[in-house]
C-alpha cells in the first residue's frame, strides 16, 4: 500500500493539473471501489473548480468551490495517472481506456486524470470541506509527522507504558499518521532501535532521537519520488526511487550498510507483516 511519501509525491504531481482547475466532465465507470461511491458523484464533480489539493496521512483531499471535498484512497493499487496537455509541464497522448479504469476525470484545460485499480481497495467520497476532520476516514488519525504536532513530547507521551513492539506502535495511525511497513522499517534502523523492543521501555532520550529520523527518513523518500514496489506510479506514470536506497527493508540476507558492521539483514513476522532489521546494530 502506498504511505505517505507516495500519496505526497502523487499529490505534488497533480497539483499543476488540478489545483485551481475546473473538472469538465466527470466519469464514474462503476458503483464502487472498495466501499460505493457517494450519490451522484460524476454530477457533483463536473463542472467544480479544485481550489485546493491537500493530503492528511494517506488521503488526497481535493477541495471544490461547491463547498465539498473529494477524499481519494490509492488503496493497495491505485494509480492517478495524467495525459493530455498539462499547463506548462509536458504532453502526454490520451490512451486508450483499460478495464481498471474506474474513475476518470476531464479537466478544462484538456488534461485527463484517471484513477486506475486493479484489486479495487481504493476509495473515493465527497463530504462538506467544513466537515472533513470529522469524517469517519479521518477523524481518528493522529499527528502528521511531518506537522509541528509530532515532536519529541507527544512521542515520549504516546509510547510511555506500552507493552507493544514499538514498531507496530509506530504504525498504529492513532499515534502517528501515514507511516507504514517500509519506512518504520528504514526509521527504526536510523535509529538503531530494534523493532521487537517494547515502545515503554525505550529511554527518553532514544524515543527523542526518533522524531527527527522518522522525519529524515520520509523526506528522503519525498525527494526521491517515493518507492516502486508492485503497483506504484507517480502521477505522470514514472517510477518512484527510494527502494534503491533502502538499508534493510526486502534486504534479507544481505550484509548491514552500518560502516564496521558484520551482520546480516533478518526478517521477522510482527503482527503478520516483515520487519526487517540488522540484529547487531539495533538493539
Amino acid at each position: 500500500m502506498p504511505e505517505l511519501p507516495e500519496v505526497e509525491t502523487v499529490r505534488r504531481g497533480l497539483i499543476p493539473v488540478m489545483e485551481g482547475q475546473v473538472i469538465a466532465q466527470a466519469e464514474v465507470r462503476r458503483p464502487d471501489l472498495r466501499w460505493p461511491f457517494p450519490d451522484r458523484m460524476a454530477d457533483r464533480l463536473t463542472g467544480r473548480r479544485v481550489l485546493r489539493l491537500g493530503r492528511r496521512s494517506k488521503y488526497i483531499l481535493a477541495e471544490l468551490d461547491s463547498g465539498e471535498t473529494l477524499i481519494i484512497h490509492l488503496g493497495m493499487s491505485g494509480r492517478m495517472l495524467i495525459s493530455g496537455e498539462a499547463p506548462g509541464r509536458f504532453h502526454r497522448d490520451h490512451p486508450a481506456t483499460e478495464r481498471h479504469d474506474h474513475v476518470v476525470l476531464h479537466m478544462e484545460h484538456g488534461a485527463r486524470i484517471t484513477f486506475n485499480d486493479a484489486r479495487r481497495f481504493g476509495a473515493m467520497d465527497l463530504t462538506p470541506t467544513e466537515a472533513v476532520e470529522d469524517h469517519w476516514l479521518i477523524r481518528n488519525l493522529g499527528p502528521e509527522p511531518l506537522g509541528n504536532a509530532f515532536d519529541e513530547e507527544y512521542l515520549l507521551t504516546r509510547l510511555a507504558g506500552r507493552n507493544t513492539p514499538v514498531k507496530a506502535a509506530l504504525l498504529d495511525q492513532r499515534v502517528v499518521s501515514g507511516l507504514g511497513n517500509i519506512y518504520v522499517c528504514e526509521a527504526l534502523f536510523r535509529a538503531q532501535i530494534s523493532p521487537k523492543r517494547k515502545a515503554g521501555r525505550i529511554s527518553k532520550a532514544r524515543i527523542r532521537g526518533l522524531v527527527p529520523v522518522i522525519r529524515e527518513v520520509l523526506r528522503d523518500a519525498i525527494a526521491a519520488g517515493g518507492s516502486s514496489l508492485r503497483d506504484y506510479r507517480q502521477a505522470d506514470g514514472e517510477l518512484g526511487y527510494f527502494q534503491h536506497r533502502f538499508d534493510v527493508y526486502d534486504r534479507e540476507g544481505e550484509p548491514c550498510r552500518t560502516p564496521g558492521c558484520t551482520g546480516t539483514i533478518a526478517r521477522i513476522v510482527q503482527s503478520g507483516r516483515s520487519s526487517f532489521y540488522c540484529p547487531r546494530c539495533q538493539r
